[in-house]
């Protein structure tokens, strides 16, 4: 079920959230457990059954932890949890992988074929495994406490926003606010707010710009020439920002309609003038995840120079291969840790005395290439994009059939995407609303719309952005009665 699809929107959200005020405090973690668990199986009910056996083993291994006897009996309990987590991943994400690469090897080498693994990828469960193995960190770690009773625990991991893309949820941010939380009217406002500007993105920016950007890479490599390849690549640079910033803000803003505060996974990181600048604003719970769980238990910046930059690779290494199975995503993890190695040299130095323009020309560049081996089917094909990026193509420069996928919606769509990319939108209004509305200056963008305070103070300024909020909704609306495109980028992993 796809949060931009009529059936949620409709359906299933009205009745979630209805019955959620209805019942009793006592009552709504177990409802919202079962919506969570409907949720999931609606578009994966044959998995459901692994994602229960993953809620039940892990919360018997997070007591385990809790109840040992001995610090060493508690590293014995986690270093089998966290094995089994990562097994049931790599089954089922990487088994095809691995056992199709290893007959191509033995086929080289010795003429002859093994059997290979086919299996079928689960929704989200790159995200509840990290969830899980976050769980039974933290627990060994005692920065959070384990949870007594296994529907708390189910409703952690198959919490519905979060559930299938993120943001990925560290256990100790959220352990409070699974047994109290506060659902209040200027909370739940705030939710509405950021969902319809995040539906926003996703429909108004990511589904236009992602049409475009498939149309392109649906072109073979030869043919395609320069100014088509960095059109093609800047549609894509500007849709997956638009596509899982957008899933991010609604994921947020749906978790604040339950009383839950999720953490923020985006902070405008295309104008980053470095590599290392951009994994500090983009997939924020990803990156810090990482860092978290691996990078810092490895030694962090803690050991030498050698080993420090090896960790920091192997790390990215590990990211690219979590996005998916494929040597695409492979290569896009190695050539962000090789940059990243790269910036803690004498060349990050040089970088930082560089003027920021250019270190954003240089960042801006380093993404969109990299870009290209997430978005393309294969790395033979990324390869011969990237070719035709920088001219090494027989294709004309002059391409009069790039009027045909550079319409006038398209272009408006780029422009806005390109702005909204930046904290220019947000500083205007800011700046708007300090000369018009004095009063709400010191409150966060967006802001509470429904917040009693704020109508008493000024309601045409409640007005205006109850508005705004409902014209983004109803031109969503009718863009998803019209069109079909709906798919979020980051379902697929």
């Amino acid at each position: 079920m796809v949060f931009s699809s009529a059936i949620f929107l409709y359906v299933f959200l009205p009745i979630t959230l209805g019955l959620y005020w209805a019942l009793t405090y006592r009552l709504r973690n177990i409802w919202l457990l079962i919506a969570s668990l409907t949720f999931y199986a609606w578009g994966e009910p044959k998995y459901l059954l692994l994602m229960a056996a993953s809620i039940i083993f892990n919360w018997i291994i997070g007591l385990l932890i809790a109840r040992a006897s001995s610090r060493k009996l508690q590293f014995v309990i986690l270093t089998f949890g966290v094995t089994i987590n990562l097994l049931a991943l790599i089954y089922y994400k990487y088994a095809f992988f691995l056992t199709s690469n290893l007959d191509s090897l033995i086929n080289f080498l010795l003429g002859k074929h093994t059997s290979i693994v086919e299996t079928v990828l689960p929704i989200g469960i790159s995200f509840f495994t990290f969830h899980s193995i976050s769980y039974i960190v933290d627990i060994y770690r005692k920065e959070a406490d384990a949870l007594r009773n296994p529907l708390d625990m189910g409703l952690y991991i198959s919490l519905f926003p979060q559930l299938v893309a993120g943001p990925i949820i560290r256990y100790h941010d959220i352990a409070e606010q699974i047994l109290h939380r506060r659902n209040t009217l200027e909370r739940f406002s705030s939710g509405v707010e950021r969902f319809a500007f995040g539906l926003g993105k996703k429909v108004l920016i990511a589904n236009v710009l992602g049409q475009a950007a498939d149309s392109i890479f649906a072109l073979p490599p030869e043919g395609i020439s320069t100014p088509m390849a960095w059109f093609g690549i800047v549609c894509y640079t500007l849709q997956i920002y638009f596509d899982f910033s957008g899933y991010s803000d609604m994921a947020i803003g749906l978790a604040r309609m339950f009383g839950f505060e999720l953490t923020e996974n985006f902070n405008y990181p295309y104008i980053s003038t470095s590599v290392r600048e951009f994994w500090r604003r983009w997939h924020i719970s990803l990156s810090t995840w990482f860092r978290d769980y691996l990078y810092i238990p490895l030694g962090g910046n803690r050991t030498s120079p050698l080993r420090m930059r090896i960790n920091l690779f192997t790390v990215f290494l590990l990211c690219g291969l979590w996005h998916g199975a494929s040597w695409n995503f492979v290569f896009w993890g190695a050539f962000h840790g090789s940059l990243l190695v790269l910036e803690r040299t004498r060349i990050g130095k040089w970088l930082d005395a560089m003027p920021k323009f250019v270190g954003w020309i240089y960042t801006i560049m380093m993404v969109m290439i990299g870009w290209v081996f997430f978005r393309a089917d294969s790395f033979s094909y990324a390869c011969s994009y990237v070719a035709a990026m920088f001219g090494f193509t027989k294709a004309s420069w002059f391409t009069p059939q790039i009027g045909f996928y550079l319409n006038a919606q398209v272009f408006a769509t780029i422009a806005l995407g390109a702005i909204l990319s930046t904290p220019l939108a947000i500083s205007l209004a800011r700046d708007w609303r300090e000369r018009r509305f004095p009063s709400h200056s010191n409150e966060p963008l967006p802001a509470n719309i429904l917040a009693l305070s704020a109508f008493a103070q000024n309601p045409n300024y409640v007005y205006i952005r109850l508005i705004a909020v409902l014209a983004i909704l109803t031109i969503c609306a009718a863009e998803m009665a019209a069109g079909t495109y709906n798919p979020f980028i980051y379902f697929r992993f």
